[in-house]
């Protein structure tokens, strides 16, 4: 009789800790990699989200919390760790007091458990309050954090190791062209300004036309400046881009950009995402200034606009 595979157990990672030590910076690493998140959700919620199935969960669960218990939060983590459908992961994010008091000094925010009042010792007192609160949840926790001297890539890098997703994605490339008179894309990680290059708009029979013409792009490409721009660019990219997803970035948007946005920059940005393509990343194309017909996928691939912004 053949055995059948055992079930795969929905992962379910819980992050808890300290305010300002780095929570939503783990949730956000943990939502890169393809988990469901929720933040702080009440303790009878989020035991139901649990016993939904679907994809992997990660949980918020702090003193933020409206009459927060951490025995209760210990015996609903004990309950989780007994079913055999989910392996539960409670994570403690801490860091040290004068980095702490640093963070909240420095972004003006009021620490959940201070005093009313100023900032400054009150901000100290929350942090000595909330540490005796959370020491229960550090002692019971898989896996506790310090973040005092960590920087945001190794802290991605540190909960990708410990928590990633057989499959999950990595760094997506999102090309793009865009108009330089309707203003740089906020967005853009990387732009680049081809507006040295022979314009087809002066040529009466290529001007109604787009750089994805075949007509269009040969007269761009004909430009002497042509290649050797290409190959610098290309060859700039090569080794930036595995820098940039080593560094734990999830998404990066390349932006060409011309004066009206439909002939150099849209036989570029279309040049580069098959390039790259080919090269294995996994590319969005996006025309900003052309009809959104235009707007499609580089052939054989999707790809999601992700971002991960620091937060204590």
């Amino acid at each position: 009789m053949m055995d059948l595979p055992a079930p795969t157990r929905r992962q379910v990672v819980l992050v808890t800790g300290l305010s300002g030590a780095g929570k939503a910076s783990i949730l956000r690493a943990l939502e890169d990699l393809g988990y469901e998140t929720v933040d702080n959700p009440p303790l009878a919620v989020l035991e139901a989200l649990v016993g939904d199935g679907g994809q992997p969960l990660a949980a918020g669960v702090d003193s933020r919390t409206r009459d927060f218990d951490p025995a209760a939060a210990i015996r609903l983590v004990d309950r989780l760790r007994l079913r055999a459908d989910i392996a539960v992961t409670l994570v403690f994010a801490t860091a040290e007091e004068d980095v702490l008091l640093r963070r909240f000094t420095e972004t003006r925010r009021r620490h959940p458990l201070a005093p009313g009042g100023p900032l400054g010792s009150k901000v100290s007192d929350g942090i000595a309050r909330e540490v005796a609160l959370m020491a229960p949840l550090r002692e019971t926790a898989e896996m506790v954090v310090d973040t005092s001297v960590l920087p945001l890539p190794e802290l991605r890098r540190m909960i990708d190791r410990r928590f990633g997703l057989e499959g999950a994605p990595g760094m997506g490339v999102s090309v793009m062209s865009f108009a330089f008179p309707k203003g740089l894309p906020r967005e853009a990680d990387l732009v680049f300004d081809l507006r040295f290059l022979s314009n087809p708009h002066y040529v009466d029979a290529l001007r109604p036309l787009t750089g994805r013409d075949p007509a269009v792009a040969a007269h761009i490409e004909a430009d002497p400046d042509f290649a050797p721009f290409w190959g610098s660019m290309t060859d700039m990219l090569r080794p930036l881009l595995p820098r940039y997803a080593q560094e734990g970035k999830k998404y990066l948007t390349i932006a060409f950009g011309c004066t009206g946005g439909r002939h150099r920059s849209v036989l570029a940005a279309e040049r580069l995402a098959h390039h790259l393509q080919s090269q294995g990343w996994r590319v969005e194309l996006f025309h900003r200034e052309l009809p959104a017909s235009a707007t499609i996928p580089a052939p054989g691939r999707e790809a999601g606009r992700e971002a991960l912004t620091q937060a204590s």
